[in-house]
């Protein structure tokens, strides 16, 4: 006889036990995700700052310090292109997580940031 944890789920109709992560496309039971932590309850101000360099002239309004959370990251990216009217995207650096939106925007995210609660600098 084998172990509860020595067994997996092959097929059921139960509802629940057929739930998959959306990260990993693996059951919830079985999911190896790391949990996601609440970014709105941790103390953080967002750096704005523009850059140009390596971006063959393109000016970028790169939103630093924040907090390195992937669903924040990405909900978040997504409110300020809309706000903005432009292009973006988000990166998960060593530290911190990234936002960066095309074009001199800073005044438009600014705005945005203080909507959403999030203090800003720069």
């Amino acid at each position: 006889m084998s172990n509860e944890k020595d067994t997996r789920l092959v097929y059921s109709t139960d509802p629940k036990l057929n739930q998959k992560c959306p990260k990993c496309r693996e059951l919830e039971s079985e999911c190896v995700c790391a949990p996601e932590v609440d970014a709105k309850s941790y103390k953080f101000v967002a750096v704005l700052r523009i850059e140009k360099a390596g971006r063959n002239g393109k000016t970028v309004t790169v939103i630093d310090q924040l907090p390195k959370s992937e669903l924040f990251l990405k909900d978040l990216t997504t409110k300020l292109k809309k706000k903005c009217g432009s292009g973006g995207t988000y990166l998960m650096d060593r530290k911190e997580g990234v936002i960066e939106i095309q074009g001199d925007k800073r005044e438009l995210v600014r705005a945005a940031l203080a909507k959403e609660g999030i203090k800003s600098k720069g």
